[in-house]
């Protein structure tokens, strides 16, 4: 302890890049501009406090970097515009304290208010070989044993903490939320504890009143044998799911194993835009936790010998839904204006090319449902293809105490009990409300006219601050929270921008969509259609083309497009495949069938003529052409938008 206080003592030094630390140190507080190699900690019982200071980088690289090590301390970082904050590797009791690792590396999404894009949706299914690292996080630990992740926050990137093959932490009081992937992701993790964190709107592929997906974003995941972990006393609000948990595909493969044993006591797991709970392939305990305004409270395929005990579901479209489960336990809950409070079933036919099933009993059987409570529920129970149901006391009231006890503990806000209207997406993720911004009013097409406008944010005053292309304004000053309908100029229906001001802060509403009539025959159609936009997504088709199969067609587009000066990139999403020529030059070749990917191509000012061929093999449909304005083609960006 004494070769400590002298080492902290010595006076404090400026970082360099590519910097190696071996011994404890103290950093001189300023802001510090790094790209290339990390800063590198390298030995044991070493405390590095940077007191503040901050390492501004490169989205292409990682900040900080703990190799093996025991008894390693970073503490009072602040860490921003990386693609991996703080990376630790090997280490055995690392504590990291007071960090703040916000507004890193974070994906461009392409989801539009009307529509989501497949582009955008998520798989952690693998990552033997660190292939989230692709993903970028705040903080990434590989082969971690034992520590403490204390007080650290990370917001407004795509992943707030990954652990991976790391075992025995103790995570609690930081704040990841309003991330676009994850809160906090494990990965072969187990026996950690997870206490006390606020884990809420890690969001994406949410549009209120147009679709709620979530794209396989969640607050909290535990994924590929995670087990024995206890998740208690947690905010995990408003994510794609509260907390996903999958067994994992060695599970998958071999029916064998599970991320078993976790225990979710006392968390809120509310208002996410799919399951508050997903829990499938594995054996769980979930143990007073709010579960309140999701789609599904529960969803719980194939789960075994789980036990769901004294949570509050209230007001979601199922309160627990389980297929093909065996000897689970639901008992002392209360259902509260869940459409459906109770669902379980079994279905006649399996995916075929899952080795679970081919391995295990998966029959729906050998449920015990007792002492629940039921208020105002449409349907108390739907059961389908199940056995072995004991609900001998099912329909016992409870006392009043119980049923409208309310978990505690977890740290929740005002924002945290909104309801799922506060879900805000855009092209770099969640909306925080913490500064003012311009949105469709929900539920409303942004091709409107005129186009009603919601003035979010935090309390205040607005006015108008500049105008574009705009005819009309519904008004030009007010409160935080009105509405302003827009209506465009006629000759700038696809060309205008609205700017406001609030306590010094600007912000903007813009449309940029030059006029396109497409025409566009269909391998089906006789005779060609007219359509203002190229901008097709389903997997079943509309009423509007309800001509076409599900399977194998083409089409091809042509129109004509006029630009003013400036710099222009054509922007394709597709599914299955694409071509497009430009004044009769190809331009887009993506014509090997592929999911959902974006391409690019150069665009000059002036009058062109668009070709377009795309083909549909099978499966979903997604193709949208589109002009934008700049050169910028990343796919993802780092720092605040």
């Amino acid at each position: 302890m004494l070769l400590l206080v002298v080492m902290l003592a010595q006076a404090p030094i400026a970082l360099q890049p590519g910097m190696v630390i071996t011994r404890s140190v103290r950093i001189v507080p300023k802001t510090y501009r790094f790209s290339g190699p990390p800063i590198t900690i390298r030995g044991d019982n070493i405390t590095v406090d940077l007191r503040g200071a901050t390492l501004q980088g490169s989205s292409a690289d990682t900040a900080i970097k703990v190799e093996g090590g025991r008894n390693v301390r970073l503490r009072n970082a602040r860490i921003h515009g990386y693609k991996v904050g703080i990376l630790a590797r090997g280490t055995q009791h690392l504590v990291l304290e007071n960090n703040d690792v916000s507004r890193n590396w974070r994906p461009r999404l392409f989801s539009l208010v009307e529509h989501e894009s497949l582009v955008d949706w998520l798989s952690f299914h693998h990552n033997e070989k660190d292939e989230w690292l692709r993903f970028g996080a705040a903080i990434y630990l590989a082969n971690v044993t034992g520590g403490v992740i204390r007080g650290n926050r990370a917001v407004q990137g795509m992943n707030g903490l990954l652990l991976v093959r790391s075992d025995s932490l103790r995570i609690e009081e930081n704040n990841f939320s309003f991330n676009s992937g994850l809160g906090i992701g494990l990965y072969r993790s187990c026996d950690n504890t997870i206490l006390h964190n606020r884990l809420d709107y890690n969001v994406r592929g949410y549009s209120h009143r147009f679709y709620s997906r979530g794209q396989d974003s969640a607050d909290l995941l535990l994924y590929e044998q995670s087990s024995r972990n206890v998740v208690a006393h947690n905010s995990a609000t408003h994510g794609g799911d509260g907390v996903f948990l999958w067994a994992g595909q060695s599970t998958m493969d071999s029916g064998t194993g599970g991320a078993n044993d976790n225990m979710f006591y006392g968390n809120d797991f509310s208002f996410s835009t799919a399951n508050g709970i997903e829990a499938t392939f594995s054996r769980n305990l979930f143990f007073q936790n709010r579960v309140v305004g999701n789609e599904y409270g529960v969803w719980g395929g194939y789960s075994f010998r789980s036990r769901i005990v004294g949570n509050d579901f209230r007001d979601n479209r199922t309160g627990i839904a389980i297929e093909h489960g065996q000897d689970n336990v639901i008992s002392e809950n209360s259902f509260t204006r869940d459409s459906t409070a109770i669902r379980l079933w079994a279905d006649s036919i399996e995916p075929s090319d899952w080795g679970y099933p081919k391995r295990r009993d998966t029959r729906s059987r050998d449920y015990r449902i007792a002492n629940n409570a039921f208020v105002d529920n449409r349907t108390i129970m739907n059961v389908r293809n199940t056995t072995g149901l004991d609900t001998t006391e099912s329909f016992t009231p409870l006392p009043v105490f119980l049923l409208h006890r309310t978990p505690s503990g977890y740290p929740g806000s005002p924002l945290t009990r909104r309801d799922r209207s506060a879900i805000i997406v855009d092209e770099w993720g969640p909306y925080d409300w913490r500064t003012p911004k311009l949105w469709p009013l929900a539920g409303d097409s942004t091709r409107a006219v005129p186009l009603r406008l919601a003035v979010l944010g935090p309390a205040g005053t607005w006015r108008v601050g500049s105008r574009r292309g705009i005819a009309a304004l519904s008004r030009i000053s007010g409160r935080i929270g009105d509405t302003v309908a827009v209506t465009p100029a006629p000759d700038s229906l696809g060309d205008w921008e609205l700017t406001l001001e609030s306590r010094g802060q600007q912000f903007s509403y813009e449309r940029f969509e030059p006029p396109i009539d497409w025409t566009v025959r269909f391998s089906s159609d006789t005779v060609p259609r007219h359509l203002p936009r190229l901008d097709l997504m389903w997997y079943r088709p509309s009423r509007a083309f309800s001509t076409l199969p599900q399977a194998h067609w083409s089409l091809q587009a042509t129109g004509t497009v006029d630009l003013a000066p400036g710099t222009y990139s054509l922007r394709t999403i597709s599914d299955d495949a694409v071509r497009v020529w430009v004044d009769g030059n190809m331009v887009i070749d993506a014509w090997t069938p592929h999911e959902s990917r974006v391409d690019y191509a150069p665009l000059a000012a002036g009058r062109h003529e668009l070709r377009v061929e795309y083909l549909q093999v099978d499966g979903w449909v997604e193709l949208r052409v589109e002009i934008v304005r700049g050169s910028d083609r990343e796919s993802g960006s780092a720092g605040p938008h």
